[in-house]
Protein backbone atom coordinates (compact mmCIF):
# COMPACT_ATOMS: atom_id res chain seq x y z
CA UNK A 1 0.00 0.00 0.00
CA UNK A 2 1.48 3.38 -1.39
CA UNK A 3 1.24 6.26 1.92
CA UNK A 4 1.35 9.48 0.71
CA UNK A 5 2.88 12.20 2.92
CA UNK A 6 0.64 15.71 3.99
CA UNK A 7 0.92 18.12 2.39
CA UNK A 8 2.83 21.09 3.64
CA UNK A 9 0.86 24.17 3.71
CA UNK A 10 2.29 27.48 2.47
CA UNK A 11 3.80 28.38 -0.84
CA UNK A 12 1.74 25.94 -3.61
CA UNK A 13 3.78 23.40 -5.61
CA UNK A 14 5.97 24.76 -8.80
CA UNK A 15 2.78 23.62 -11.20
CA UNK A 16 0.60 25.42 -9.57
CA UNK A 17 2.16 29.06 -8.41
CA UNK A 18 3.11 28.92 -12.57
CA UNK A 19 -0.41 28.45 -13.72
CA UNK A 20 -0.51 29.96 -16.89
CA UNK A 21 0.67 33.90 -17.82
CA UNK A 22 -0.09 36.75 -15.31
CA UNK A 23 -1.95 34.47 -13.27
CA UNK A 24 -1.58 37.26 -9.99
CA UNK A 25 -3.80 39.70 -12.58
CA UNK A 26 -6.36 37.47 -13.57
CA UNK A 27 -6.89 36.52 -10.02
CA UNK A 28 -7.00 40.11 -9.44
CA UNK A 29 -9.60 40.81 -12.06
CA UNK A 30 -11.51 37.76 -10.98
CA UNK A 31 -11.30 39.51 -7.61
CA UNK A 32 -12.72 42.49 -8.63
CA UNK A 33 -15.56 41.44 -10.71
CA UNK A 34 -16.66 38.79 -8.12
CA UNK A 35 -16.96 41.19 -4.88
CA UNK A 36 -18.70 43.92 -7.67
CA UNK A 37 -21.36 41.31 -7.93
CA UNK A 38 -21.42 39.52 -5.31
CA UNK A 39 -20.54 41.51 -2.51
CA UNK A 40 -17.72 40.33 0.53
CA UNK A 41 -20.22 37.84 2.24
CA UNK A 42 -21.07 36.05 -0.73
CA UNK A 43 -17.78 35.65 -2.33
CA UNK A 44 -15.16 33.03 -1.62
CA UNK A 45 -11.68 32.57 -2.09
CA UNK A 46 -12.98 29.04 -4.12
CA UNK A 47 -15.02 31.37 -5.99
CA UNK A 48 -12.76 33.41 -6.80
CA UNK A 49 -10.06 31.11 -7.73
CA UNK A 50 -12.38 29.05 -10.23
CA UNK A 51 -13.31 32.57 -12.05
CA UNK A 52 -9.50 32.83 -12.69
CA UNK A 53 -9.05 29.20 -13.45
CA UNK A 54 -6.29 28.78 -10.97
CA UNK A 55 -6.14 26.76 -7.55
CA UNK A 56 -7.17 27.76 -4.53
CA UNK A 57 -3.85 27.45 -2.87
CA UNK A 58 -2.22 30.08 -5.23
CA UNK A 59 -4.54 32.84 -4.56
CA UNK A 60 -3.86 32.55 -0.19
CA UNK A 61 -0.20 31.94 -1.79
CA UNK A 62 -0.59 36.14 -4.02
CA UNK A 63 -3.04 37.48 -0.91
CA UNK A 64 -3.82 35.37 2.32
CA UNK A 65 -7.02 35.92 3.34
CA UNK A 66 -9.99 37.03 1.93
CA UNK A 67 -9.55 40.70 3.55
CA UNK A 68 -6.41 40.98 1.97
CA UNK A 69 -7.47 40.17 -1.35
CA UNK A 70 -10.41 42.86 -0.98
CA UNK A 71 -7.56 45.20 -0.15
CA UNK A 72 -5.63 44.07 -3.06
CA UNK A 73 -8.44 44.63 -5.56
CA UNK A 74 -9.50 48.34 -4.27
CA UNK A 75 -5.60 48.70 -4.22
CA UNK A 76 -5.20 48.54 -8.05
CA UNK A 77 -7.80 50.76 -8.64
CA UNK A 78 -7.04 53.88 -6.62
CA UNK A 79 -3.11 52.85 -6.30
CA UNK A 80 -3.14 56.05 -3.18
CA UNK A 81 0.95 55.69 -3.20
CA UNK A 82 0.32 57.01 -6.99
CA UNK A 83 -2.50 59.64 -6.57
CA UNK A 84 -0.78 61.44 -3.57
CA UNK A 85 1.97 63.62 -5.14
CA UNK A 86 -0.14 63.65 -8.45
CA UNK A 87 -2.85 65.97 -6.23
CA UNK A 88 -0.18 67.85 -4.06
CA UNK A 89 2.37 68.30 -7.81
CA UNK A 90 1.29 72.19 -7.35
CA UNK A 91 0.79 73.20 -3.93
CA UNK A 92 -2.35 73.32 -2.28
CA UNK A 93 -3.89 75.80 -4.85
CA UNK A 94 -6.82 73.62 -6.97
CA UNK A 95 -5.95 70.80 -4.64
CA UNK A 96 -9.65 70.19 -4.14
CA UNK A 97 -10.45 70.13 -8.09
CA UNK A 98 -7.57 67.49 -8.39
CA UNK A 99 -8.71 65.16 -5.39
CA UNK A 100 -12.28 65.52 -7.05
CA UNK A 101 -11.22 64.83 -10.73
CA UNK A 102 -8.89 61.90 -9.15
CA UNK A 103 -12.32 60.62 -6.87
CA UNK A 104 -14.55 60.44 -9.26
CA UNK A 105 -12.36 59.81 -12.57
CA UNK A 106 -12.30 55.86 -10.52
CA UNK A 107 -15.82 56.20 -10.38
CA UNK A 108 -16.19 57.34 -13.92
CA UNK A 109 -14.31 54.10 -15.33
CA UNK A 110 -16.41 50.76 -15.24
CA UNK A 111 -13.11 48.61 -14.74
CA UNK A 112 -12.10 50.71 -11.45
CA UNK A 113 -15.35 51.32 -10.53
CA UNK A 114 -16.67 47.66 -10.05
CA UNK A 115 -14.21 46.92 -6.92
CA UNK A 116 -15.40 50.18 -5.62
CA UNK A 117 -19.10 49.15 -5.50
CA UNK A 118 -18.36 46.21 -3.62
CA UNK A 119 -16.42 48.18 -1.17
CA UNK A 120 -19.57 50.43 -0.61
CA UNK A 121 -22.26 47.70 -0.72
CA UNK A 122 -20.05 45.83 1.29
CA UNK A 123 -18.95 48.58 4.02
CA UNK A 124 -22.89 49.14 4.93
CA UNK A 125 -22.55 45.60 6.97
CA UNK A 126 -19.53 44.30 6.89
CA UNK A 127 -16.57 45.18 9.24
CA UNK A 128 -13.88 44.17 6.95
CA UNK A 129 -15.55 45.82 4.35
CA UNK A 130 -15.85 48.74 6.44
CA UNK A 131 -12.30 48.83 7.33
CA UNK A 132 -10.51 48.30 3.70
CA UNK A 133 -12.63 51.65 2.93
CA UNK A 134 -11.59 54.02 5.78
CA UNK A 135 -8.14 52.69 5.22
CA UNK A 136 -7.67 53.56 1.46
CA UNK A 137 -10.22 56.63 2.11
CA UNK A 138 -8.35 58.06 5.26
CA UNK A 139 -5.31 56.40 6.02
CA UNK A 140 -3.78 55.64 2.75
CA UNK A 141 -5.28 58.62 0.86
CA UNK A 142 -6.94 61.80 2.47
CA UNK A 143 -5.02 61.76 5.31
CA UNK A 144 -1.81 61.61 3.70
CA UNK A 145 -3.34 64.59 1.58
CA UNK A 146 -4.16 66.77 4.29
CA UNK A 147 -0.86 65.56 6.33
CA UNK A 148 1.55 67.00 3.27
CA UNK A 149 -0.57 70.54 3.08
CA UNK A 150 0.01 71.15 7.00
CA UNK A 151 -3.04 72.26 8.31
CA UNK A 152 -4.93 71.53 11.68
CA UNK A 153 -7.30 69.08 12.28
CA UNK A 154 -5.76 66.67 9.58
CA UNK A 155 -7.60 63.76 10.46
CA UNK A 156 -11.15 65.79 11.00
CA UNK A 157 -10.75 67.03 7.77
CA UNK A 158 -9.60 64.44 5.82
CA UNK A 159 -13.16 62.76 7.20
CA UNK A 160 -15.37 65.27 6.25
CA UNK A 161 -13.83 65.71 2.52
CA UNK A 162 -14.38 61.75 2.56
CA UNK A 163 -18.28 61.87 3.57
CA UNK A 164 -18.43 64.51 0.85
CA UNK A 165 -17.12 62.26 -1.85
CA UNK A 166 -18.34 59.28 -0.68
CA UNK A 167 -21.89 60.68 -0.24
CA UNK A 168 -22.26 61.41 -3.90
CA UNK A 169 -20.68 58.09 -5.14
CA UNK A 170 -23.38 56.19 -3.01
CA UNK A 171 -25.99 58.29 -4.37
CA UNK A 172 -24.85 58.63 -8.04
CA UNK A 173 -23.30 55.48 -8.41
CA UNK A 174 -24.98 52.65 -5.97
CA UNK A 175 -28.42 54.28 -4.99
CA UNK A 176 -29.10 55.98 -8.49
CA UNK A 177 -30.62 59.12 -7.65
CA UNK A 178 -31.78 61.88 -10.03
CA UNK A 179 -30.61 64.16 -11.66
CA UNK A 180 -27.53 63.17 -9.64
CA UNK A 181 -27.23 59.71 -11.23
CA UNK A 182 -26.77 61.27 -15.09
CA UNK A 183 -25.42 64.62 -14.08
CA UNK A 184 -22.22 65.53 -16.06
CA UNK A 185 -19.15 64.84 -13.74
CA UNK A 186 -17.83 68.28 -14.98
CA UNK A 187 -20.71 69.75 -13.43
CA UNK A 188 -20.21 67.41 -10.26
CA UNK A 189 -16.56 68.42 -9.76
CA UNK A 190 -17.25 71.62 -10.24
CA UNK A 191 -19.84 72.23 -7.49
CA UNK A 192 -17.92 69.37 -5.30
CA UNK A 193 -14.16 71.09 -5.48
CA UNK A 194 -15.12 74.42 -3.87
CA UNK A 195 -15.80 72.23 -0.97
CA UNK A 196 -13.08 70.16 -1.05
CA UNK A 197 -10.80 73.09 -1.36
CA UNK A 198 -12.24 74.81 2.06
CA UNK A 199 -11.84 71.26 4.28
CA UNK A 200 -8.49 70.49 3.28
CA UNK A 201 -6.63 73.91 3.10
CA UNK A 202 -9.21 76.87 5.08
CA UNK A 203 -8.98 78.34 2.23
Amino acid sequence: MTTHSPRRRGRPARTEAENGPGARERILAAARTEFAARGYDKTSIRGIAKAASVDPALVHHYFGTKEQVFEAAVEVSLEPALVVPDVLAQGSKGVGERLARFFFGVWENPVTRAPLLAVIRSAVTHEAAAGVLRNFLLRRLLERVAGELRVPDAKLRAELAASQMVGIAMLRYVVKVEPLATADIEEIIAMVAPTLQRYLTES
